[in-house]
């Protein structure tokens, strides 16, 4: 599903404007984005948590080549399903929401 499609189904479940329903998913995205860069963890009870991660700078190869790459530390954000989410994509018995 993208970004437009999510908009739709949100105006059409609220019976909103399909414009508010895109700035409602923008605002959510952004805070989201907002919170990940500040280093907070983003936690939907039921749907999962993001957290950013750091990565330890390490020496890598090139599979074709053979020659080490080196692959700076960077930070990365990691998700962790929900209980909720995860049983009702696995065919559980509960809905998400």
């Amino acid at each position: 599903m993208k970004k437009v499609e999510m908009a739709q189904r949100i105006a059409a479940a609220m019976e909103i404007t399909k414009g508010q329903a895109d700035a409602a998913v923008e605002a959510i995205l952004a805070a989201v984005k907002d919170a990940l860069r500040q280093g907070e963890a983003v936690t939907l009870r039921g749907v999962g948590t993001w957290q950013v991660r750091a990565t330890r700078a390490r020496v890598a190869r090139n599979p074709k080549t053979g020659a080490p790459a080196a692959i700076p530390a960077r930070r990365v954000v990691r998700f962790t399903t929900g209980k909720v989410l995860k049983k009702a994509v696995t065919g559980g018995t509960h809905a998400v929401g």
